[in-house]
């Protein structure tokens, strides 16, 4: 009997298996890791897939599974402050580790940075401020300019923010212009925010009056209510490279629509679910985009503003305070999701998340005596390095999306004397302010790392 050699046969077989495999392997690997896959499905399926455990019901929502951190923060209001917090062990805001986010965890890849910005120390600078605190009266609040209060110690001004592993180029204000020339920078969120864009202005203008920058409100809509103490945003032009600035106040950054409008006492529909309609018209206006959120997210706000939250255009009846974080959680996500997916739309937009601004009560609260007195810098230390952000919810949001972190909590946390604290303009009075800052102040180097990353 002849013997026949089948390994030729055989050698073809395992070749086309092997072949098989490594297709196989790639696929998997492909619809695991590609962006684009994971977010070509509708922003309504990541709703439905990705959200299952948001609570929705006419009346009373059912109790959530108590793994949620007993950390929030608490904002309440005085008569010279509408955004000063106080933490509460009865508030809950949920950070990633907890039941929400890890269901709405994005396993992708986290974006692509050359540079981490948040690591780095702070280093005596004997060139700052950026502007004078002084002359910026047209931009910047005078509740805020800190050199118009009782205050007398002004050596937190003169500190410059220096990464650990690249250089943060110095601000050189026409350099900046000429490279937004024609472009238009959005700040949308809370009067953090509003902070960030009255720095930049100032910034930019070299803290002087510039009578010849334009006034843009009207263009974008942002204009002063019947009744209203300030209309909703500002929006500046200016003229020699037609750069345009503007900010609009979302501090939810939730769509809010009164219930019945011809009722000035109605219920606010708060939808977590949707963008701020102001965002949604603008969006293909804008060239840079900074969103933050955060201080606003607590009982006391959502009774204060009569907000009822609403999800999929169904109310949703939060009564449980680990609920309400879990809401601030799924709306910092949902309008993650929803701006990457629009990102390709819009070529030339970047847009970016700013993590929260923290805040430094010290012995109390800003009702109970809480101060931040502190007037010596870096009591707190000078540097900072860690591998992730302090904010964990915003950095999980802009995971494995092309929405940039702006990461500046931890360093900011080490400037509790920077704040307006109980220094107060003449003739006036008011509680301390531990929340907001002093300008020019931190708020401007937010605004150098933002400049660095665009």
């Amino acid at each position: 009997m002849k013997f026949r050699n089948n390994f030729p046969v055989r050698g073809k077989y395992l070749s086309f298996v092997v072949v098989a495999l490594a297709f196989t392997v790639l696929v998997l690997w492909a619809w695991e890791d590609n962006p684009f896959l994971s977010t070509s499905q509708s922003v309504q399926a990541w709703y439905r897939t990705s959200y299952a455990g948001f609570i929705v019901g006419p009346t009373n929502s059912s109790v959530l599974p108590n793994t949620a951190m007993e950390n929030t923060e608490k904002t309440y209001s005085n008569s010279s402050t509408k955004e000063e917090t106080v933490k509460d062990s009865a508030h809950s805001e949920v950070t990633p580790t907890d039941f929400a986010s890890t269901i709405i965890l994005n396993k992708s890849q986290s974006n692509e940075n050359t540079c981490s910005y948040g690591n780095g120390g702070w280093v005596p600078d004997d060139s700052r401020p950026l502007y004078s605190g002084f002359g910026c009266k047209r931009w910047l609040s005078a509740m805020w300019a800190c050199r118009l209060t009782q205050r007398t110690d002004f050596s937190y001004e003169r500190y410059r923010w220096v990464p650990k592993d690249c250089a943060l180029p110095a601000f050189e204000r026409s350099a900046f212009l000429q490279r937004m020339e024609n472009k238009t920078i959005a700040f949308i969120g809370d009067s953090l925010g509003r902070q960030q864009f009255q720095s930049l202005m100032c910034m930019v203008t070299g803290g002087k009056e510039s009578p010849d920058v334009k006034d843009m409100g009207k263009e974008f809509g942002l204009v002063k209510a019947k009744g209203a103490i300030r209309p909703d945003g500002w929006a500046y032009r200016l003229p020699s490279t037609n750069t345009t600035i503007l900010y609009y106040w979302s501090s939810s950054l939730s769509d809010l629509l009164p219930l019945n409008i011809s009722d000035p006492t109605t219920d606010v529909a708060m939808h977590l679910d949707r963008p701020p309609a102001f965002l949604r018209k603008f969006l293909d206006r804008f060239d840079v985009l900074v969103l933050n959120t955060g201080h606003h997210w607590n009982r006391g706000k959502i009774r204060q503003n009569r907000w009822v939250m609403y999800k999929d255009g169904t109310r949703s009846e939060l009564g449980n305070l680990k609920e309400i974080g879990i809401a601030k959680n799924f709306t910092v996500h949902s309008i993650v999701k929803w701006l990457d997916l629009q990102l390709p739309s819009h070529p030339r937009l970047k847009a970016f998340f700013r993590t929260i601004s923290p805040r430094h009560f010290r012995n109390g609260e800003w009702n109970t005596g809480g101060n931040c007195d502190n007037t010596t810098p870096l009591s707190r230390g000078s540097n900072v390095e860690q591998n992730e952000s302090s904010d964990a919810m915003v950095e999980s949001a802009v995971r494995g999306t092309k929405v940039k972190m702006l990461d500046i909590t931890a360093l900011s946390q080490l400037r509790d004397e920077a704040h307006k604290s109980h220094f107060s303009i003449k003739g006036t009075s008011g509680g301390s302010d531990c929340l907001h800052w002093c300008l020019p102040g931190i708020p401007d180097t937010w605004n150098e790392i933002l400049i660095a990353q665009i």
